[in-house]
């Protein structure tokens, strides 16, 4: 028997997971299985698709659950309100059956027929296949301009090293999935949390296409907050840096009030302006504000994964049928 066919006999027996965590993309529907479909059914294994609906408001669970009368590979996986997307992506790969598992997002500008590619590379041994943005024209100036700032500001300052660009679009071993589950901490950023659990890595690089249809759930303020538990849940920079901040500002404080001393010893008293000492006031009570709401940020961490909650609460699954796979034969 040859090499070949041995692998593909390995793969024939295997079956890979497709989690799709969404909320509110019941325009995108449509699209987004009329496209997989025919990409799916060409993978040398079986598959299931996993969709996590995130207590989206509108008809979204409606028009999957008619999908799955029909794609009797789908499960859908309902959580019982909105948890954000970390969240729900940890439950798609919690429910998934497959020996590998690929998360994709359900608006279709991560191109779905990468995921042939990553399978290939998943047979010959990588155990993550991570997919690169290799352009971001899609996103606005602004957008781009500050992901970047995000990677290269969060490399510097972490010991974890994050793949600039890399988005949640990648394909999972099945001792890789094992591993970021039990990572069970209850504010996720599965970015770095893939970086984290290490194993041997492909990166593929893609463009970046234009929403299939709807509007992004993504606000800058979201993302600010976002990159802000990124560098908080992977690096304690902000504090060490406030720490040197606190020594230099004492030091400082030091010399001046000396200076303010000999001055005063040797020419008399003087009786400057409370502009300039209000100024100061202010400036370093700024300083303090900042120092104390890092600390506190830290500290709210410590607070919500000492309660121990679960991450998701599932209202239902909807799974109609058992998962078909290739070869099975159909019942008359």
């Amino acid at each position: 028997m040859s090499i070949l066919s041995m692998n593909y006999q390995k793969l024939s027996s295997s079956l890979i997971s497709i989690i799709i965590p969404m909320k509110d993309e019941s325009a995108n529907l449509e699209q987004l299985f009329s496209t997989l479909a025919p990409i799916l059914e060409v993978l040398p294994i079986d598959y299931e698709v996993i969709v996590v609906n995130d207590g989206s408001n509108d008809n979204t669970l409606a028009k999957l659950i008619e999908i799955s009368k029909s794609e009797h590979n789908l499960k859908i996986v309902d959580l019982s309100r909105n948890f954000g997307k970390e969240a729900a992506l940890y439950a798609g790969f919690n429910y998934a059956r497959g020996d590998c598992a690929v998360a994709i997002d359900a608006d279709l500008q991560d191109p779905p027929e990468l995921i042939l590619e990553m399978v290939d590379w998943w047979q010959q041994g990588y155990e993550i296949v991570t997919g690169v943005h290799q352009t971001r024209d899609s996103d606005t100036y602004l957008k781009r301009k500050t992901a970047s700032l995000f990677y290269r500001s969060i490399n510097k300052v972490s010991d974890t090293k994050f793949t600039p660009h890399a988005g949640d679009f990648r394909l999972l071993d099945r001792v890789a999935i094992d591993a970021f589950l039990s990572l069970g901490e209850r504010v996720r950023f599965n970015k770095g949390l893939f970086a984290w659990i290490g194993f041997k890595e492909k990166l593929v690089y893609h463009k970046r296409s234009e929403r299939s249809a709807g509007t992004s759930q993504w606000k800058y303020l979201q993302l600010f907050k976002f990159a802000i538990d990124g560098i908080t849940s992977f690096s304690k920079a902000p504090l060490e840096i406030w720490f040197y901040l606190g020594i230099f500002t004492a030091i400082a404080g030091f010399f001046y009030g000396l200076f303010i001393f000999t001055r005063t010893i040797l020419l008399g008293i003087d009786t400057p302006g409370y502009a300039s000492l209000l100024i100061f006031v202010l400036f370093f009570s700024g300083l303090q504000m900042i120092g104390i709401g890092i600390l506190g940020k830290y500290i709210g961490r410590i607070f919500i994964e000492s309660k121990r909650r679960p991450i998701f609460i599932v209202r239902k699954i909807y799974d109609g049928s058992n998962i078909k796979l290739k070869g099975d034969k159909d019942e008359l």
